[in-house]
């Protein structure tokens, strides 16, 4: 049997390993919009610790990472920078939100933030936009997959073929299972993800250059501009202090505003649950480290690879490793792309459902699952199009969707700590915030500064809604007390429902 086929041999494995603990998972919770949504919010610290984990390290870590440190450079240490910054709100921020989704109800995030600011408009408005932001991060996640299926098949399985075969496991578990498969096969691909990382990053620059000191030390010899910061950009050139910085802010910001992040805070069985999470986060984001060294590795390597995003498969293949571990290598590949891309496709789904639709029509419970289930099916096609056809780097998609993710900031953090927000001023806010998004996203030379664009837009929306909110009525001080107040203090105050 050639090597490409026992990779192939494994991978399936792998696949219908993941498919029956997804199947099975699901098989546990009820068969409610909460169970399918909210996983009946009994999600202990073993889940919500994998589940936050492999959620947010993706095919963008798994394969964009060691991409950016191979061409790059430093500019790489950004992802480390922002993560660590990132997750620390969320020690406020998710035991709030999860409280406030036990006592009210809610599954997602414009739930939350449409029950503080009553509108219809402002809860259809929340759900294109995390839609909109979720489908260049799905597609990233399959063009991850499909570029994992072709560099270590030699080719055998197409980039389409990969991608769709990974996917549609995903598709099979979160139509079933609902977040609860996406919770338990995180469990499983959190695993596998962090066992091949440290295993292949420690052994590939011992392997080629005798250590992970000796190679650093041949970079700055013959490649010193890639071990100095800020780095490179995506062109080559060195990276503007004011990109580097502001790309880190702007992933940073958004870092745990992604809706399908925010989601999670309602399936934890409690606050302390969701507070040990942030502490041990830290610990889950070390897998970074020697996935990077990875892509250094490859920086002196005489063969290059077919695109920065190939190093790692191409670095493995180059190596003389074992078919078996080739083929864990793309396991694990798999699991850091399918942990993300199932709880996006759920979200996007769930989000589509809950806050674009159900304001305006009344549905049951099982009609609520079954246009669930629905979307899902077609926010993969649509993603699985694009990623087809798209030539972005994976780390440039991702930076793009932060740009939209910023835009949720400004209307959460004003419905959980500033009573004398409004409606009128979070609708403007955010159409303020959108538009400069996506009005320096195409004109990127404009940028004062050379700043991201979600940074831009995140500063419009936030001086529209404060001044907005500032010039129109505040809202009955009983109603913005349930949600910004502590609990105890917030008892017995009522709830307006959304307009």
């Amino acid at each position: 049997m050639e090597r490409w086929q026992v990779v192939t041999v494994v991978v399936a494995g792998y696949l219908l390993l993941t498919l029956l603990i997804g199947l099975f998972a699901g098989r546990r919770v009820s068969a409610s919009v909460a169970g399918y949504v909210a996983a009946d919010r009994q999600f202990g610290l073993l889940a919500q610790y994998f589940v936050t984990g492999a959620m947010i390290f993706s095919a963008f870590a798994f394969l964009g990472g060691p991409g950016w440190a191979y061409a790059q450079g430093a500019a790489v240490f950004y992802i480390l920078s922002y993560g660590v910054l990132g997750i620390a709100p969320w020690y406020v921020l998710g035991p709030k939100a999860g409280r406030l989704g036990r006592r009210l109800g809610f599954v997602t995030q414009a739930q939350l933030v449409a029950g503080r600011f009553p509108s219809r408009s402002l809860s259809l408005l929340l759900a294109l936009l995390s839609v909109a932001a979720f489908v260049p991060y799905i597609m990233l996640q399959m063009s991850g997959a499909g570029i994992v299926f072709r560099a270590v098949t030699d080719g055998h399985v197409p980039f389409w073929l990969g991608a769709a075969v990974s996917y549609l496991v995903v598709l099979v578990y979160v139509l079933f299972g609902g977040v609860a498969a996406v919770g338990w096969t995180n469990v499983f691909q959190g695993i596998i993800m962090m066992s091949v990382a440290w295993g292949l990053g420690l052994y590939i620059p011992i392997h080629l250059y005798g250590g992970v000191g000796a190679m650093f030390e041949r970079i700055a010899d013959a490649r010193p501009e890639l071990l100095t910061l800020p780095g490179l950009n995506a062109g080559g050139e060195p990276w503007s202090w004011g990109a580097y910085s502001s790309a880190i802010l702007a992933s940073a910001l958004g870092f745990t505003l992604w809706p399908h992040l925010f989601m999670k805070s309602y399936t934890s069985r409690d606050d302390d649950t969701l507070r040990r999470t942030v502490i041990l986060f830290p610990t889950f984001q070390l897998f970074l480290i020697p996935i990077f060294l990875v892509g250094f590795a490859g920086v002196l390597y005489p063969s290059p690879p077919e695109a920065p995003d190939f190093i790692m498969p191409h670095m493995i293949l180059q190596t003389g490793l074992p078919a078996l571990v080739v083929g864990l290598f793309c396991a694990g590949a798999l699991s850091a792309s399918m942990s993300t891309g199932d709880a996006l496709m759920h979200a996007a789904a769930s989000i589509a459902v809950e806050d674009g639709v159900r304001p305006y029509v009344r549905l049951t419970d099982a009609q609520q699952r079954l246009l669930m289930r629905a979307l899902v099916v077609v926010v993969g096609a649509v993603a699985y199009y694009f990623a087809i056809v798209q030539k972005q780097t994976l780390v440039f998609l991702l930076l793009t969707a932060y740009g939209l993710v910023d835009q949720l900031a400004p209307p959460v953090y004003a419905a959980l700590f500033w009573k004398r927000a409004t409606t009128p001023g979070v609708l403007a806010g955010l159409a303020a915030g959108i538009g400069a998004d996506l009005f320096f996203f195409w004109q990127r030379d404009l940028r004062p500064f050379d700043l991201h664009e979600g940074i831009l837009g995140a500063l419009a929306n936030t001086l529209v809604l404060v001044v907005v909110s500032l010039f129109t009525a505040p809202q009955p001080e009983a109603h913005a007390t349930v949600y910004v107040e502590p609990e105890e203090e917030a008892a017995g105050a009522t709830v307006e429902a959304v307009a």
